[in-house]
């Protein structure tokens, strides 16, 4: 009896140990220009080289002090000015003051910046009006964000926007980072039509490769379309074959159902091994997994809200560990106060399209409504899941729920 013949349906739990167990991260690095590491997982750590900021600095727009002259006098006369790149240079007098802007070198002997709006200027006199005086105020001392050989980023970090000015902020050009994972998709189906072109009776547009798409790119991968194709066994085989030939992964969408027409397990019976083939979640039960001989398998449902649910709760972790991004983390369960019904069967981890807010401080959630998995505006308009236990039956107003709110993959 394989796999797929095994009665009962396989937990999530159960299921991502099996996927996750035989991934080995990618081990392939480049070097690249700063500007195009966007998205990339950092194949070593980043040591800071400089101090940040590398001198002491003013945080404000104002004027330059010794706390002891100001003991003798509020009135100081104006003897020069720093700015940033262009520091104050040359001797500094006892009983003067500097006018200095935000991000300036801070003259030598400084121990404090007033702000210029608590001074009174007549001419080249400063008068300074602000009582509350304390060693450093307004300034910024040298290495304040980061030390020289400080670890600013490890290995295994994907890149973010927030990021990369960070690191330009180092005088950092280039940086080390892993090869993206190259997944390559299909959708299956006789019924499948492309966009752009009429459709006959019985026939439906393809929207999966739609969905896969930027799921792919936002998870950090690159992403092959191989466009759909039709339910033919030879097609099929020449296809994977082809497929496992440019990828590290390859994801098709439809063709792990029971029907006659589904000719994906036999194909993969003869080029690799099926990992498992059913799971208990809704919805995407037929969510297949396993190893082609030169690439990892995963097999999508066909329906449009199934194939995105099992993309972002299955294929995501695979493809992370997968592209060395040590950091990621699944998104967090919150509790959440029902101001809706949900329906529910127990026996599968169910994934409902909900609409979160705050109200007083405590999450509530509703229903988006039409929960099937063919209906995607249901998805469209959510902003997180309700994630209802396997064992769970249905829940009324008022009840406490676990909610998963979307990361940025799905925006």
């Amino acid at each position: 009896m394989g796999c797929c013949d095994a009665p009962g349906l396989m937990p999530i739990e159960e299921a991502l140990d099996k996927m996750l167990t035989p991934i080995t991260p990618v081990t392939e690095t480049l070097t690249l220009p700063l500007p195009d590491a966007l998205g990339y997982v950092l194949a070593e750590d980043i040591l800071s080289p400089i101090n940040v900021p590398p001198f002491d600095n003013s945080a404000m727009d104002g004027y330059a002090i010794r706390l002891s002259d100001l003991e003798q006098n509020p009135t100081l006369p104006m003897i020069g000015k720093s700015f940033a790149g262009a520091p104050f240079e040359g001797d500094w007098p006892a009983m003067t003051t500097v006018r200095i802007m935000t991000g300036a070198k801070i003259p030598e002997g400084c121990d404090a910046v007033i702000m210029q709006e608590n001074t009174t200027v007549d001419g080249d006199n400063i008068t300074f009006n602000q009582l509350s005086l304390r060693p450093n105020m307004n300034i910024r001392p040298t290495g304040d964000d980061i030390k020289v050989n400080d670890v600013v980023l490890k290995q295994g970090a994907r890149l973010t926007a927030r990021d990369i000015p960070m690191i330009a902020t180092l005088g950092i050009s280039h940086i080390k980072v892993f090869r993206k994972p190259v997944i390559a998709f299909f959708s299956t189906g006789d019924e499948l039509r492309p966009l752009g072109t009429e459709l006959q009776d019985g026939q439906i547009y393809d929207s999966n490769r739609y969905g896969i798409k930027p799921l792919i790119e936002n998870f950090g991968c690159e992403a092959i379309d191989l466009g759909i194709i039709p339910d033919c066994p030879a097609t099929l085989k020449s296809t994977f074959e082809r497929a496992q030939q440019q990828a590290d992964v390859v994801i098709t969408s439809g063709g792990v159902s029971v029907g006659e027409a589904d000719y994906t397990k036999d194909i993969l019976e003869q080029l690799g091994q099926i990992g498992f083939w059913k799971l208990a979640i809704k919805p995407g039960k037929p969510f297949a997994f396993g190893a082609l001989d030169n690439a990892w398998f995963c097999g999508l449902p066909g329906n449009p809200v199934s194939a995105v649910l099992t993309m972002y709760v299955l294929v995501q972790p695979l493809v992370a560990k997968l592209s060395g991004h040590s950091e990621w983390k699944a998104p967090e369960s919150i509790p959440a106060t029902t101001r809706s019904a949900f329906k529910k069967v127990p026996g599968r981890t169910d994934y409902q399209r909900g609409i979160y807010s705050i109200e007083n401080g405590q999450f509530v959630v509703e229903s988006t409504g039409n929960q099937s998995s063919g209906a995607f505006r249901s998805m469209s308009l959510a902003n997180c899941f309700v994630v209802l236990e396997r064992e769970r039956a249905s829940i009324e107003v008022g009840e406490t729920v676990q909610i998963q709110l979307f990361n940025p993959t799905l925006f």
